[in-house]
């Protein structure tokens, strides 16, 4: 198996406003977090109209941020961000060599001992948060997989191939505010749907687990061309192991992101690590057209 991937990703954002927006700040998370799996070799963004200030950054959960300005009035944006990553294979182990799910659940409890700063860093995912509730029907969706004992990265394998097998991926069947409780019941919905709702059900359990957003190398029909525009932004889940750290997986796909998928960042779910968002005065009527292209490079000779 090949040991790195390099792909070219263009993330095309336009919104054309009915009306004038007189003011807008825009936050953007289109920039790859570089880690111990992936490196961004260029980058370069492209904003209209030009932004009055520009402040590239950190969020709060370490991922790179850029805080756009416009303080003139304008009736179209566009953010085009155009990227070169390498995607390193990350190291195979067996999902059975890792602790009991219920020892650490009791690892990353308040107990008379405080907690290390790396069990303190995966307590800030283990909550509630805008889009993923805690509630005991997530728990007891996951029940049937968090057997007594079980060990942790199996029994969340086993919860990855459970909404893999359940649920129906059915573009438009959702939106955002879309509570998870109806995905639940009606087990439709998109990746970001199914990465929430593994999110519920192993925070629910007292895990720790965060939302990981970025894109998925997609591969057209045989036979035919790779189309421009025509990929999507992807997400899934990453969860706390002591011993291993943080280990993804993407209910979407049944799989172990590797090769194949490209970090952009994490945090505690959508919310965080929304590709572009902000607020704008005016604008009235307006819904973003966004076109993703994620396309295999040759290695470098």
């Amino acid at each position: 198996m090949s040991r790195s991937a390099h792909y070219q990703v263009l993330h095309d954002t336009h919104y054309r406003y009915s009306e004038p927006v007189s003011l807008a700040q825009q936050q953007a998370h289109l920039w790859p977090r570089d880690c111990a799996w992936q490196r961004c070799l260029e980058r370069h963004l492209s904003v209209t109209p030009q932004p009055c200030r520009r402040h590239d950054g950190l969020d709060a959960f370490g991922n790179p941020l850029t805080r756009l300005a416009f303080e003139r009035p304008h009736e179209q944006l566009r953010v085009i961000a155009s990227l070169r990553v390498e995607v390193l294979a990350r190291d195979a182990f067996e999902l059975a060599d890792s602790p009991a799910w219920e020892a650490v659940v009791a690892a990353l409890g308040y107990g008379g001992q405080p907690l290390s700063a790396e069990l303190l860093e995966a307590a800030r995912y283990r909550y509630q948060s805008p889009y993923v509730h805690l509630k005991r029907r997530f728990a007891e969706f996951a029940a049937d997989c968090f057997t007594p004992g079980r060990p942790l990265l199996q029994a969340a394998d086993a919860l990855m191939r459970k909404i893999f097998a359940e649920f129906t991926f059915a573009a438009g069947a959702t939106q955002l505010a879309t509570p998870l409780i109806q995905v639940l019941e009606e087990r439709r919905g998109v990746c970001q749907d199914f990465a929430h709702l593994m999110l519920a059900c192993l925070r629910s359990l007292g895990l720790s687990a965060r939302y990981v957003s970025g894109y998925l190398l997609t591969r057209p029909p045989p036979g035919q061309p790779r189309l421009i525009g025509a990929d999507a932004s992807h997400a899934w889940v990453s969860l706390y192991c002591p011993q291993r750290g943080w280990v993804d997986f993407d209910p979407t796909n049944n799989l172990r992101p590797n090769l194949e998928h490209i970090t952009l960042g994490w945090g505690r779910d959508f919310s965080d690590v929304s590709p572009l968002r902000g607020v704008i005065l005016g604008g009235g009527e307006h819904e973003p057209e966004v076109r993703v292209t994620v396309m295999p490079l040759p290695a470098p000779g």
